[in-house]
């Protein structure tokens, strides 16, 4: 099939590649990304700093708001440049290749062993999550869960397009990327369900993608329900967030505290907010208001609006990114650009399904909105990854 990268009204090649507008890369991810990382400091900043103190601060780098205004430039430079690289890079495409996607696996894997270690992780909020980087003179630490969900999306790219993977054969090619993935999520979901869930969901959609047959996928979609059920009983209070979003008359004061004070949050704001800093439920009644439920206080503070221009830049993000892996030039491009995908959508639609009380409570971040540096950065590099897919494309769609 025919490609087709235009430039300037030719073809240009760049480095092997062939570039489409003259760009290295597809600028309208980086646009979406921009915007939401924007919006993410300013939304962090005016949930954090009211309580904290409004005057601007070197101290406040110990707190949340100029961390994550920093964390969001380094997220943005890191996404633009890995768009400049080469795919292919990552790729399997002939035996004695997939060196880095399988360094990228290990190195997940065993900063995950790393975090689980008491001594090694740090614990916040009742789960060893993070390891240090610096303690001094500034705190620095990153979670392993988020690098994890990029190393698995690349790594099942590869393994499942390298050659003589055969997705009919269950031992040949369909065992070997599930118990990879399977690593990587059980690790994960020690310490963070909410994670192992998505990346589950995210292994079955690429395995459905790259050809899997439908008895396989039945099968292991039995197997992680189970493992699931497993994980939830790993931790009481997982259990009992179940049981609370099923009940008919939860309590608002204990187990439904958090979701209750979300729902006030956002009908609270209307249509048009109450105005950008002027949120009341930041002074203490929203718990993890700047992180998991920020996007409460977007509602809160510039309305319903606000909270509706944050899912359109979403959905615009996961029609763009269906585009790039429609047109992608390989097998290994298009499942790339389609995990990353659905690893950004899906896991900004779990977050606004918990705020809103559409799921069970659990820890999951807003995608570039939430406070965090290390799902700014690391889901930066992956949002870099679709860009750079998107540099070139076939005349007809897949």
């Amino acid at each position: 099939m025919s490609t087709s990268c235009r430039a300037h009204g030719g073809n240009q090649v760049v480095g092997g590649l062939d570039a489409i507008g003259g760009q290295r890369f597809d600028s309208s991810i980086l646009l979406l990304v921009g915007g939401l990382m924007t919006l993410g400091a300013v939304m962090v900043y005016s949930a954090s700093v009211t309580a904290q103190g409004a005057e601007f601060a070197w101290r406040q780098w110990w707190n949340t708001p100029l961390r994550q205004s920093v964390f969001a430039l380094v997220g943005f430079f890191a996404m633009v440049y890995v768009a400049h690289l080469d795919y292919r890079l990552w790729a399997w495409e002939r035996r004695g290749e997939g060196w880095w996607s399988g360094a990228l696996y290990l190195l997940a894997a065993g900063l995950l062993v790393a975090m689980l270690i008491p001594g090694v992780g740090t614990s916040a909020l009742g789960a060893r999550r993070a390891l240090v980087v610096l303690t001094n003179p500034i705190p620095l630490s990153f979670q392993p869960a988020e690098f994890a969900k990029v190393a698995l999306i690349v790594w099942l790219a590869a393994v499942l397009t390298r050659p003589g993977c055969d997705l009919t054969s269950f031992r040949n090619g369909f065992a070997p990327a599930l118990v990879s993935a399977g690593i990587l999520i059980a690790l994960t979901g020690i310490e963070d369900f909410g994670t192992a869930a998505l990346m589950g969901v995210i292994t079955l959609a690429m395995l459905l993608l790259a050809g899997a047959r439908w008895f396989h996928l039945l099968g292991t979609g039995a197997l992680g329900v189970a493992a699931g059920a497993g994980l939830l009983m790993l931790r009481p209070h997982r259990w009992q967030r179940i049981v609370t979003f099923f009940s008919e008359d939860p309590d608002t004061s204990g187990d439904a505290y958090q979701v209750t004070q979300s729902l006030i949050a956002i009908g609270s704001g209307g249509w048009w907010g109450r105005g950008l800093g002027a949120g009341v439920q930041k002074l203490g009644y929203l718990p993890q208001d700047n992180n998991d439920f920020i996007f409460s206080i977007v509602c809160e503070e510039i309305g319903v609006v606000g909270g509706l221009v944050v899912i359109a830049l979403f959905l615009l993000l996961l029609w763009r990114g269906w585009r790039i892996a429609r047109y992608a030039l390989d097998p290994f491009a298009r499942l790339l650009a389609a995990g990353v995908t659905l690893t950004l959508c899906l896991q900004a639609a779990f977050n606004i399904g918990v705020v809103t009380n559409s799921v069970p409570t659990k820890g999951i971040s807003l995608p570039f909105v939430s406070a965090g540096g290390s799902g700014v950065l690391f889901l930066g590099m992956a949002a870099g990854l679709l860009a750079a897919v998107g540099r070139c494309r076939r005349a007809d769609p897949l």
